[in-house]
């Protein structure tokens, strides 16, 4: 089983979201880079770009495949990662820490009622796998 951390909502699509008041880091979990396998380049929104809840905000490929980004809730792209644009394969390291992927003020937070925590993230993903 991949790895899950505590205080993270999760999406059924894999995003994970870390609130920090009425701000949130986004990127991808555990579960999703392992199956992605390496991955070789990332695609990622500009700063001021704003996005609908479950929209694609970017594209992560991998040598296996490409897969969309989706938001987990809808916002205002307040910072991105360059640092992944030049070295995406620390998503495939640190997925809940340096490779974090964007930073986005939150425009509805009612829309955080709708994802998981880690414990559901986890049965969600014993159940598919």
């Amino acid at each position: 089983m991949s790895k899950i951390e505590t205080g993270l909502l999760y999406t059924k699509d894999d995003e994970w979201i870390k609130v920090d008041g009425g701000e949130a880091t986004v990127g991808i979990s555990d579960h999703a880079q392992d199956a992605l396998s390496d991955i070789v380049y990332l695609e990622l929104p500009d700063v001021g770009d704003t996005f609908a809840m479950g929209e694609s905000f970017g594209v992560v490929e991998s040598v296996k495949a490409a897969a969309d980004l989706n938001m987990p809730v809808s916002g205002e792209v307040t910072a991105v990662n360059e640092d992944l644009i030049d070295t995406p394969e620390l998503v495939n390291s640190d997925p809940y820490g340096t490779a974090w992927m964007i930073k986005i003020k939150i425009s509805n937070s009612s829309e955080l009622d709708d994802l998981m925590d880690a414990d559901a993230y986890a049965k969600y993903e014993e159940e598919r796998d």
